[in-house]
């Protein structure tokens, strides 16, 4: 199959027509134009990163401090990790930068981003933009035999969708290999052209707000799409045992190309010998924090032995390997936990009791091929009687669907315990190890108090038995 320039027109709109569907209280306003702008597209993985590196020019004749991005709404609810940066001055920080609420039948949304200086009239800034796109490639063919290669699609505009004008512009295509059977190709061959595991479409020329130039590319992955659908991560915190207990939920699913005939165990058998590549998940690793313990691995029937753990002062790895090999379309919940010194993620700030605790959001397998997430629940319990709890998340804050502070009640609590919950979304194994950081009080009688009511209640328990048995049940003769 070869796509043609022919069947792919270019999509010229103006900035009223790009946003002629949106809510009609809000148009962004034409105050930028980009002045120079590079659009890399990485399909290295099994989710794409964009990354715009855009010069931006304030052409009102007041200051600004509001930039917006545009993204087509067909994959708006599957970009995440929505990062911005100035390139030019790192100590600047991470910008503000949240979705802005539209029609939801207008072809496009946008991004708001906040300056965290405004940018006076004629002045230009160079901006850093980083967002993951999940669930963002097709496989073709979608079926595939049990020792076929993969080859996924990805569509997209050549031009960066934009609410302004830009000057001059290209995009660069990264893949895992050269292996690129079809692409788009521009009636200017100058203007796509291919190297290697890359693909360069421009430079272009100035181009109007909402111009388009859709474009599609076919590659080889002959590796497992790793979706997880939902992890339920929970931490659990005990000053009595000096433990900090880890336990994840998984439900993953393989994106992949399905099968087009049963699968042959058989044949996988003999494939193990030679281990050639193969688009299923054979099996998963888990580095963790230096000095775990008590790793378990279990999936819905019960225990799975096909594990492995090491653990040392440097390092410590968990393998797991599934049941069978998740081949496309095939699902794969599973849970795994392990046990941690206290001492590695909790400090003591003050004799009074403050604390401090730093965990990461998210850890998780480290995979070649990564690891896209599409919900992601983090619960951390902390000790009974935790108090003036706060905390922090040191991922994109447009990623951040809910956070809160509630009480969570297990086996023999009494108040319940302090619970941080902090629910994100469409996020990548590329944020493993950024961590959460909690502060809360907790004071000596807060300690006290569920030894204490665990020995009144035996106590209670013996004072009741004793008095049960002194009472006269036997009649009494005269």
């Amino acid at each position: 199959m070869k796509f043609t320039s022919a069947a792919l027109p270019v999509l010229l709109l103006g900035l009223s027509s790009a946003v002629s569907t949106a809510a009609a209280s809000f148009t962004p306003p034409a105050t930028f134009k980009n002045a120079n702008l590079v659009h890399v597209v990485s399909a290295e993985k099994n989710y794409i990163k964009e990354t715009i590196n855009v010069l931006v020019e304030n052409i009102a004749k007041t200051p600004q401090d509001e930039y917006y991005l545009a993204i087509p709404t067909d994959k708006f609810d599957r970009v995440g990790g929505f990062e911005v940066k100035d390139r030019k001055d790192s100590a600047a920080g991470e910008f503000v930068a949240e979705a802005v609420e539209a029609d939801p039948s207008s072809a496009t949304q946008y991004f708001r981003i906040r300056l965290p200086k405004a940018l006076d009239a004629g002045a230009q800034q160079t901006l850093g933009i980083t967002y993951y796109v999940l669930s963002a490639y097709r496989p073709l063919p979608a079926l595939i035999s049990q020792d076929d290669k993969q080859y996924l699609v990805y569509d997209f505009s050549a031009y960066v969708p934009s609410a302004y004008e830009t000057t001059k512009q290209k995009t660069e295509v990264k893949f895992p290999t050269s292996d690129v059977p079809d692409y788009t190709k521009l009636p200017n061959k100058e203007l796509s052209q291919k190297q290697g595991s890359k693909i360069t479409y421009g430079p272009f020329d100035t181009q109007p707000a909402g111009a388009l130039l859709p474009v599609e590319v076919r590659f080889e992955f002959t590796k497992p799409v790793n979706h997880v659908q939902r992890l339920e991560r929970d931490v659990e915190v005990s000053h009595w045992g000096g433990n900090v207990a880890f336990e994840e939920r998984y439900a993953l699913v393989n994106r992949g190309a399905n099968l087009s005939t049963l699968f042959n165990r058989v044949k996988w058998a003999q494939s193990a010998y030679y281990n050639p590549a193969s688009p299923a998940l054979k099996e998963m690793r888990f580095p963790l924090r230096p000095g775990s313990a008590d790793a378990y691995y279990t999936d819905v029937i019960g225990n799975v032995s096909t594990s492995r753990f090491r653990s040392g002062k440097r390092e410590a790895l968990l393998e797991i390997k599934p049941r069978y090999p998740v081949f496309g379309g095939w699902t794969f919940p599973f849970t795994i936990g392990w046990n941690a010194d206290a001492g590695t993620f909790l400090r003591r700030l003050t004799q009074s009791g403050s604390y401090v605790l730093n965990v990461p959001f998210l850890e998780g397998p480290k995979q070649l091929e990564g690891v896209e997430y599409e919900q992601v629940r983090l619960q951390i319990l902390l000790p009974e009687g935790a108090e003036n709890v706060k905390f922090s998340a040191a991922i994109p804050s447009s990623s951040v669907e809910t956070s809160e502070v509630s009480v969570h009640k297990t086996f023999l609590d009494t108040v319940g315990r302090t619970a941080v919950v902090i629910e994100a979304r469409n996020l990548v194994d590329e944020f493993r190890d950024r961590e959460v950081i909690v502060t809360y009080d907790y004071s000596l009688v807060a300690s006290l108090r569920k030894p204490i009511v665990i020995f009144s209640s035996v106590l209670g328990l013996f004072v009741a038995a004793y008095l049960i048995g002194t009472v006269e049940l036997k009649f009494s003769k005269k």
